[in-house]
């Protein structure tokens, strides 16, 4: 009886990151993204720049312009890195975010970011981006599986030994384990912001880390 009941309170601290997309909220940003998102997809490194914004915020120590953009990303390169880290983050979600009357002209992404709980530190826990996620006893495919995760509010444990390709989390409910990284999804990870200026959409960040 007791088992259970500690069962039952541990579940009871679980917490989730459940997806959000507040995109459909405006038809124009909407539009916005489908067409960036295929842009994204067949590595239109034109397309992207017209949509980038002339003062684009690159990272925390002040480095803003698109010349700096093209610096880091290298565009022109079919191999960019910048394909890889972007898409995951416009095609998973986000919330409109300025304030009073501009509330609806501000859009960031992914949701991972923008929805994230105010009271957890995103250098210590991550969300799990996705439904019925193994969660083994050890990296490795053939290990046992000893939970499922959705959505869940994770603590990213010390990674010391563990490979490539693998997280060591523990869950707010006392579930703990490895899940594939690409699960893995952290508020302090690429994200992007975009802002409406004289009628047109463009993206005025592209950062990590904090």
């Amino acid at each position: 009886f007791l088992l259970v009941l500690f069962a039952a309170a541990a579940f009871g601290q679980e917490r989730y990151l459940k997806p959000v997309d507040e995109a459909a909220q405006d038809a124009s940003f909407l539009a916005f993204r489908t067409k960036l998102i295929a842009a994204t997809e067949r590595k239109d490194a034109k397309y992207l720049l017209s949509i980038v914004d002339p003062g684009i915020s690159n990272d925390f120590a002040g480095t803003k312009g698109i010349a700096s953009f093209k610096k880091e990303w290298k565009l022109e390169q079919k191999n960019s890195k910048f394909w890889g880290e972007f898409l995951p983050v416009i095609k998973n979600g986000g919330k409109f975010d300025g304030e009073g009357a501009n509330k609806m002209k501000h859009f960031s992404a992914p949701y991972t970011y923008s929805a994230w709980p105010e009271d957890l530190d995103g250098f210590i826990y991550s969300a799990i981006g996705g439904e019925n996620v193994n969660l083994r006893t050890a990296p490795n495919t053939n290990a046992e599986i000893v939970g499922k995760l959705s959505y869940n509010i994770v603590k990213t444990e010390d990674q010391d030994g563990v490979p490539e390709g693998w997280d060591k989390v523990s869950t707010l409910g006392g579930m703990s384990g490895y899940v594939k990284s690409e699960f893995v999804k952290r508020e302090i990870g690429y994200r992007a912001g975009f802002e409406k200026k004289r009628g047109k959409w463009v993206m005025t960040f592209f950062v990590a880390g904090d």
